[in-house]
């Protein structure tokens, strides 16, 4: 695999665990600004090591590995007399938002399978509405009909999706 490819593979794979490791590293650091340089410390170092990084195992759980490390390095550096959480906590922290990140997943590969078996006009709407950012008034222009018709049937796809995913993911428990 060359440089690009690398590259181009690692900001996939960051852009999918950047928000699990934000949110375990702003719930550790309470400064604002703090948590902010730790979260860029961590991306580079991932890219720097991202060759180390197993594809068998998740990479959010390998990033947060990393940031559990990073965190606990911040607080050694700071040498704070005030209370700081223990290596433990961070680590039940971690794993929670390992799990979070992994159900967003699941919920996420439903709510595709969901939309590939909507019907053609229905998936336009959604996709003029929420893809495009039109407006009620602008997608029914697109599709010459009423702004009202657009509204009432996006929020019956809406109602469809929501029931679709939950029966696919009560499927995935059992």
């Amino acid at each position: 695999m060359d440089e690009n490819q690398k590259r181009e593979e690692f900001t996939h794979y960051w852009l999918e665990a950047e928000p699990s490791v934000s949110a375990y590293v702003f719930a550790s650091i309470s400064g604002f600004h703090d948590a902010e340089d730790v979260v860029q410390r961590i991306a580079q170092e991932l890219a720097r090591r991202f060759d180390e990084y197993d594809s068998s195992r998740p990479f959010v759980a390998w990033t947060l590995w990393i940031a559990k490390s990073r965190v606990i390095d911040f607080y050694r550096s700071r040498d704070r007399a005030r209370i700081v959480f223990s290596d433990e906590l961070l680590g039940r922290l971690a794993d929670t938002i390992v799990k979070q990140a992994d159900g967003r997943s699941h919920r996420r590969e439903a709510l595709e399978a969901c939309l590939d078996e909507l019907p053609p006009r229905s998936r336009r709407l959604l996709d003029l509405r929420y893809v495009d950012e039109l407006s009620a008034v602008d997608a029914a222009r697109e599709v010459r009909s009423t702004a009202g018709s657009v509204r009432v049937l996006l929020s019956r796809v809406r109602t469809v999706l929501a029931s679709c995913i939950e029966q696919r993911l009560a499927m995935e428990d059992s």
